[in-house]
């Protein structure tokens, strides 16, 4: 399987490339990468909280002032809150889930890791997906960490993604290889 594309480019990349350096430099490269994660869970959780980040109608001193309330409720501080307060002084508030992203990506380059997201039909158990990660290990030769999600239309298998590779190994897939075969025969 091809390496994870961790490349970052763009307004999110440069941002997201100085908050890492600045991170690295002060030794809180996981702290800031939680606060960011903690930050995005709440973006994804509230309606308001997306409207606030990606309308452009908010004036820069409105939506710092409820950037400034929600970092402050979620006890995001230091360089991650401050970093946040720059993206909305910089009117680039809009970009913080690409922005975040690309950091998670530098993160993972920082530590030899990649990322594989897994799709299955029924969740896996913790010996199962110690084994898929010791076999993604062995063919990337980094460390995998596993977005799984479960989707129970694969009807058994699993699909695994990992950079710009796929595997799929449903039986969705094999079932409709097999009758497209069946068809071709008939």
């Amino acid at each position: 399987m091809a390496a994870e594309d961790t490349s970052v480019s763009g307004v999110s990349g440069r941002y997201a490339t100085a908050l890492f350096e600045l991170a690295r430099d002060h030794n809180v490269v996981d702290a800031v990468k939680a606060d960011l994660d903690k930050f995005d869970a709440l973006l994804n959780e509230s309606a308001d909280l997306k409207r606030l980040v990606r309308s452009p109608v908010f004036a820069a001193d409105a939506q710092s002032k409820a950037l400034s309330a929600v970092l402050d409720k979620a006890g995001i501080v230091g360089i991650a809150a401050n970093f946040l307060k720059v993206l909305t002084a910089n009117r680039r508030l809009f970009a913080v889930a690409d922005v975040i992203r690309a950091y998670g990506a530098l993160v993972a380059r920082f530590k030899g890791e990649t990322t594989a997201d897994v799709t299955v039909a029924e969740a896996l158990s913790d010996k199962n997906l110690d084994a898929l990660k010791v076999a993604l290990k062995s063919v990337t030769g980094k460390d995998v960490a596993l977005n799984v999600k479960i989707d129970p239309s694969i009807i058994g298998g699993l699909v695994v993604k990992l950079g710009s590779r796929m595997v799929d190994g449903s039986l969705r897939t094999k079932l409709n290889s097999i009758k497209h075969a069946m068809k071709e025969a008939g």
